[in-house]
């Protein structure tokens, strides 16, 4: 069995840099024009390490191109999920968060501060590889979330933790 390997920020600029020179190739192959403002979006997206909520894209967009409105961000976001272009991703989340990402991966979230990572775990891959179906539904695809607790929080975890014993050590 294979390790599962987090998508670090080498492999994601890498992955970028390869998206965005075969982005303009698949809108004018699918005649969509590849306005400033699509650009804008997919290159924000892209840039993020951490699945973007629209108002996250939006501000990214807003500081190169000043005058285009949610809505448009809205619209693209959208547009890119039925075509291919980014995945919405929402376990655990209030609003939808966007993935540049649409090659096979999985995504562990941190259930306290919602953080999202990108995670390659080849034998899941493997797993329902050669399926067609899984009783009265045809496979698409296979997408694992798994909730976890980022280093971060375990930090603030353990820090709380050990506050309260102090706490408590003071009180006796």
């Amino acid at each position: 069995m294979q390790e599962p390997r987090l998508l670090d920020r080498q492999w994601r600029e890498k992955y970028s840099i390869e998206r965005l020179g075969e982005f303009v190739a698949r809108c004018r192959k699918r005649r969509i024009a590849v306005t400033p403002q699509r650009l804008a979006v997919i290159q924000a997206l892209l840039a993020s390490e951490n699945h973007p909520s629209t108002d996250e894209i939006f501000a990214a967009v807003r500081r190169q191109h000043p005058h285009v409105s949610l809505a448009t961000v809205h619209r693209i976001l959208n547009e890119f999920c039925e075509t291919g272009e980014a995945r919405k991703v929402t376990l655990l989340h209030d609003a939808a968060r966007y993935d540049g990402n649409v090659e096979p991966h999985h995504h562990v979230i941190c259930v306290r501060c919602k953080r999202v990572s990108d995670i390659e775990i080849l034998d899941v891959d493997k797993l329902l590889e050669g399926t067609p179906s899984l009783g009265q539904f045809a496979l698409l695809r296979c997408s694992l979330e798994i909730e976890a607790l980022c280093k971060r929080c375990q930090l603030v975890e353990k820090r709380a933790a050990r506050d309260g014993l102090q706490k408590q050590e003071t009180k006796l």
